[in-house]
C-alpha cells in the first residue's frame, strides 16, 4: 500500500535530521525511494510551512545562511520529552534508536533511551525510571519473550502516558498491550519473501535455523511455518541456533545437521539473524560446502550481513523507518488523545539480493502497509 503524502513528508524531515540537517535532494530521493519529482513537490511544501529550507538543490532544516525566509515553525512535539525503552544497543535497534532519535529532533521533541535486556525482566523498572525522568509519552520494545506468562506483561495495561510498542505486538488479541498502538516490521511478509527468492532460483525445500528468544525471533518462525505452506515447499523443523539459557548453541552439531540436509537435497538455508549467518558460513566450508555454490545462504536483519564473505543475501526490515514512523505515531496520540483510532502499522522489509544465493539484483523499494 503506498504511504500517504503527510506519512511521506514525515519520513522527509526524519531523513534530514538523520543525515545531518542538510543533504542534496537528489540524495534524499535515492535514501527514500521516492521519485525525485515527488520529493521536490514535499519539499516545496515543506518550506512553505516553515519546516524545511531548500537551496541550490540542498534541502536543510536550518534557514538559509543569508537569513532569508520565514523563521522554522515550531515542531508538532516542541519541548515534550519522549522515553524509548529497547532491549538492547550495538545490533539491531541502532537503526531503530536512530530513526526516533531523528524523528524526535525534527519535532523539536526531547529523547530519552532506556535498556532493559532480554530475559532480565526489567522492563517495568525501566520504564518506570523513564516516567520519573519526565517522558510525557513511551516507546516500548519489551522482552514479550515467548514462554513469559500475561502477568508479566500486565503494567502495559496501566501505563500512566501514552505509549506506542515498537518491533512488538501483543500475543494475542486480548493479551497485554493489545489495546496500545503499535509500528513494527512485517517479519513474516519478509519471510516469505525470502522463501520466494529462493523458491524462484530452483531450490524445492529450504531449511530455517532461528533463535526463539525474542518476539521478532517468534515471529520469524511463525512466517516461515505460513510462507512454506503458501509456496508448497515442506515445513522441515527448525533448527535452534540457541542452547540452555539461550546462550548460542555448539556451532557443530548445527553445521553437521545442515551438511546433512545438503547431501539429501535441501541446499537452502534461511538463518536468523546476522551473527549467526556470518558464524555458520566459515564452518560450513570445514564440511567441504560452499556458499553459495552447494548452499545458498539468505540472513535475517542484515545488520553486518553486507560485511560476509561473500556477501549475505539479507532480509532487511526497515527499522529506520520502524523509529521514525513511532515517534510520528506517539506525538499524534498526545495531541489527539482519544479521539485518534488505535493504529497497528506493519512496515514491510525489503530482500536485499547478495552473493550468498547465487543470484544478485536490484532489491525492491521498501513498502508500507498500515492494518485496522
Amino acid at each position: 500500500m503506498a504511504i500517504s503524502g503527510e506519512e511521506r513528508r514525515r519520513l522527509i524531515v526524519s531523513a534530514v535530521g538523520e543525515l545531518g540537517g542538510r543533504v542534496r535532494l537528489t540524495e534524499l530521493a535515492d535514501r527514500l525511494g521516492i521519485p525525485a519529482v515527488t520529493v521536490r513537490r514535499d519539499v516545496a511544501a515543506l518550506a512553505d510551512a516553515g519546516r524545511l529550507s531548500r537551496s541550490h538543490g540542498f534541502v536543510s532544516l536550518e534557514r538559509p545562511d543569508d537569513g532569508a525566509g520565514p523563521p522554522l515553525a515550531p515542531g508538532p512535539g516542541q519541548g515534550r520529552a519522549l522515553g524509548l525503552l529497547v532491549p538492547s544497543v550495538g545490533s539491531y535497534f541502532d537503526e531503530v534508536i536512530a530513526g526516533a532519535r531523528a524523528a524526535a529532533a525534527a519535532a523539536g521533541a526531547r529523547l530519552v533511551l532506556g535498556i532493559a535486556p532480554y530475559g532480565a525482566g526489567g522492563d517495568r523498572l525501566q520504564a518506570e525510571r523513564l516516567l520519573e525522568s519526565g517522558a510525557e509519552g513511551l516507546l516500548l520494545a519489551p522482552g514479550l519473550v515467548p514462554g513469559r506468562t500475561a502477568e508479566d506483561y500486565a503494567w502495559l495495561d496501566a501505563l500512566p502516558v501514552p505509549a506506542v510498542l515498537v518491533e512488538r505486538r501483543s500475543p494475542t488479541p486480548d493479551g497485554p498491550g493489545a489495546g496500545l498502538d503499535t509500528v513494527a516490521s512485517d517479519h513474516r511478509h519478509g519471510v516469505l519473501s525470502a522463501l520466494r527468492h529462493l523458491a524462484g532460483l530452483g531450490h524445492g525445500s529450504v531449511l530455517l535455523a532461528a533463535r526463539g528468544d525474542s518476539w521478532t525471533a517468534a515471529e520469524v518462525r511463525a512466517g516461515y511455518r505460513e510462507g512454506t505452506r503458501l509456496l508448497g515447499l515442506p515445513d522441515l523443523p527448525a533448527l535452534d541456533m540457541l542452547g540452555p539459557g539461550n546462550l548460542p548453541a555448539d556451532p557443530e552439531p548445527l553445521v553437521a545437521r545442515i551438511a546433512e540436509a545438503a547431501r539429501s537435497g535441501t541446499r537452502a538455508l534461511l538463518v536468523h539473524n546476522d551473527q549467526d549467518a556470518l558464524r555458520l558460513a566459515p564452518l560450513l566450508r570445514a564440511h567441504g560446502l560452499a556458499v553459495p555454490a552447494d548452499v545458498a545462504l539468505v540472513a535475517y536483519d542484515d545488520v553486518f550481513a553486507a560485511l560476509a564473505a561473500p556477501p549475505l543475501t539479507a532480509v532487511a526490515p526497515p527499522k529506520h523507518a520502524v523509529g521514525a514512523a513511532a515517534v510520528d505515531l506517539l506525538l499524534r496520540r498526545l495531541a489527539a488523545g482519544a479521539e485518534l483510532p488505535v493504529h497497528r502499522t506493519a512496515l514491510l522489509p525489503v530482500l536485499r539480493v547478495r552473493a550468498s544465493c547465487g543470484a544478485e539484483r536490484t532489491a525492491p523499494r521498501t513498502g508500507t502497509a498500515t492494518l485496522g
